[in-house]
């Protein structure tokens, strides 16, 4: 039982990681219709700013993985937001040049992390408390989980509640049902579309510097690693839909616990197998809409 649990709860901390990941990817493309194939690099330059300015300040204590963070997200923000304004702006309705276009900078932003920061992983240090354990009915959780768990948690309510509650979230909305209305009454559509782009991007620099903390180390490979089971969730959740995202990133990251555990360590096999089958069985996946 303590197995279980303990693969229960890891796996909902990985999910939470992916889920951080995969939310800018599913708001990006749900509200603007855009894969963006370059969100890996918004991770990885976030994760090593967030880790250089941390580690100057105060290395290995909650005030500079709290400062790393708030970097992080900085970073994600404006370096996303810059992407759509010089890149993606003049490619909606051009899906194959998006894509030429944000895989040309994912690829070219590896061998440009790797000139600064070199190839090898860099390891970084945490607080105490995160390398420690809980124990939870039996089970030794690795408290990192619980960090992830809560950030993913309030990522998604945050969102949830801009779309929803605020001004700009409602021009977002009403931008993507119709934008040649919502633009004759005098509002910049574009300026809001950016702004989805910079908030998928915060999202994106807070898992790069959360996925420092829970492998322990940085490197330039890092968002395009992580990129790959985003667009698995992203895919089997439903392109566009946030609350399947979140539902998939659970439900791949406990599979892949479980099936490494207990199938040898096939854990990515498992995953693609279920890809395969749920395009298979339900093409627009668990939440997505009915094209």
């Amino acid at each position: 039982m303590s197995t279980v649990l303990l693969l229960v709860i890891t796996g909902l901390g990985l999910g939470a990681l992916y889920f951080l990941v995969a939310s800018g990817l599913s708001l990006i493309y749900g509200l603007m219709g855009v894969l963006n194939f370059a969100h890996g690099a918004f991770l990885t330059i976030a994760a090593f700013l967030g880790w250089e300015v941390g580690r100057r300040v105060s290395d290995g204590t909650w005030w500079g993985l709290l400062l790393s963070a708030l970097v992080g997200m900085i970073v994600g923000a404006i370096v996303a937001a810059a992407t759509e304004y010089f890149l993606i702006r003049r490619l909606y309705e051009r899906h194959i040049e998006q894509a030429l276009v944000t895989v040309g900078l994912s690829l070219a932003s590896v061998a440009l992390f790797e000139g600064i920061w070199g190839t090898d992983p860099i390891y970084t240090a945490k607080p105490d408390w995160l390398t420690q354990t809980t124990e939870i009915l039996g089970a030794k959780i690795p408290n990192d989980r619980f960090l992830l768990i809560a950030c993913a948690a309030l990522v998604l309510g945050g969102i949830v509640l801009f779309l929803r509650r605020t001004r700009y979230g409602l021009i977002i909305r009403a931008g993507v049902e119709n934008r040649s209305m919502v633009t004759a009454l005098g509002i910049d559509v574009r300026r809001s579309f950016t702004l989805v782009f910079a908030i998928g991007g915060a999202a994106a620099g807070l898992g790069g510097v959360l996925a420092s903390v829970y492998y322990g180390y940085v490197s330039a490979h890092l968002g395009s690693v992580l990129l790959i089971f985003a667009f698995i969730v992203t895919v089997i959740g439903g392109l566009g839909s946030l609350t399947g995202a979140a539902i998939a990133s659970v439900l791949v990251a406990v599979l892949q616990q479980f099936a490494n555990f207990y199938l040898g360590g096939t854990g990515d096999l498992v995953v693609v197998i279920a890809l395969a089958a749920v395009l298979l069985v339900r093409p627009r996946g668990l939440m997505g809409k009915v094209a």
